[in-house]
């Protein structure tokens, strides 16, 4: 059984953008464009992403802000974090 996945934080609800980058909405979406029009979205070779453009600066915006770790931060967004061995 496949369970849906709520409560997440994502770029598409505005009211996370702020908090999580320092950023209003419209300047976050002026910092998205950019980084698509520089080729940040483009697709290249091995596993895509399961996160849009948008959800990923705001994951990177959150791990920079917080200091949360990659691991404490994966399930608010709604990916599990892979532990590494070795």
């Amino acid at each position: 059984m496949i369970s849906t996945v709520s409560g997440v934080i994502t770029a598409s609800e505005p009211s996370w953008i702020a908090p999580f980058t320092g950023l209003s909405p419209r300047a976050f979406g002026r910092l998205v464009t950019a980084l698509r029009r520089e080729g940040a979205d483009f697709p290249g070779r091995g596993r895509p992403w399961k996160l849009s453009l948008e959800d990923r600066v705001l994951l990177v915006a959150a791990y920079w802000r917080t200091n949360l770790t990659m691991r404490q931060l994966a399930p608010l967004f709604g990916c599990r974090s892979r532990a590494r061995t070795g």
